[in-house]
């Protein structure tokens, strides 16, 4: 992890009864949803459930149609710069810029957040997402697997307490993704908490304390992984039992 890295805040990151509309649609409907230090939630649900809307408006980079988005308590939107410091978001866009190299475009973040020891810090990154070969390469000559090893760097580069990713293992080798495996554990030990989803049930539920699970833009289950899939079990058994039986 980047050195100087602050101690763990105690605040929670909440979504308070929100909805977020697309037009008509309702991409997120009602959400309730507090995450803590320690955290390690895995966010799962079918393509159009709501995870990305979700973990759009906890990084504070989409604002809700109803509700509040509330760090430590305070409404993020209000006072913008309250929750800044202390998430960090990987998406299926990279926030990176094409024209500038790996290591500028880590400049450019960790100045923007007045990081100490910034060489020091870039240098670590690179190390762990085995980026240094690739450190003058703009990053729009990098392929997409690349850009996300660039992108987590970016994301962990001040270290967050929040670290929110969507689909993170996307385009990654067998390397990198383990290192990120690591990651997903080492963090929340530290006191920091991870929300990240993938559609691999098996690995996220490895890697997870806790599973968010998404139905057409609501939340329909927050609990241990453990329960989830007793509840399943349950589900299945109930079902054969109501099958008639056929000749």
């Amino acid at each position: 992890m980047p050195p100087d890295t602050p101690p763990p805040s105690r605040a929670g990151l909440e979504l308070r009864n929100v909805s977020k509309y697309f037009g008509d649609l309702a991409a997120l409907a009602g959400a309730h949803l507090c995450v803590r230090p320690g955290d390690a939630v895995l966010l799962y649900g079918p393509n159009g459930a709501g995870k990305t809307t979700l973990l759009r408006l906890l990084a504070t980079v989409a604002r809700p149609s109803d509700g509040q988005v509330l760090f430590d308590g305070t409404d993020v939107h209000r006072h913008p710069s309250v929750a800044k410091t202390a998430i960090g978001f990987v998406s299926h866009s990279t926030f990176l810029y094409g024209d500038l190299t790996v290591r500028e475009n880590l400049q450019f973040f960790g100045t923007l957040f007045a990081l100490p020891r910034l060489d020091t810090r870039i240098s670590a990154s690179l190390d762990l997402f085995g980026l240094r070969e690739r450190a003058g390469t703009p990053v729009r000559r990098l392929s997409r697997g690349l850009q996300q090893r660039v992108s987590l760097a970016r994301a962990l580069l001040h270290g967050p307490q929040f670290l929110l990713l969507d689909e993170p293992f996307t385009g990654l080798d067998a390397a990198s993704a383990d290192t990120l495996e690591h990651l997903l554990r080492e963090i929340p030990a530290q006191g920091k908490a991870v929300v990240f989803s993938t559609h691999d049930f098996e690995r996220g539920a490895a890697l997870a304390r806790r599973l968010v699970a998404l139905e057409v833009g609501r939340i329909v289950y927050d609990g241990t992984v453990e329960g989830r899939i007793q509840e399943s079990e349950m589900s299945s058994q109930n079902a054969r039992r109501r099958r008639p039986n056929t000749v």
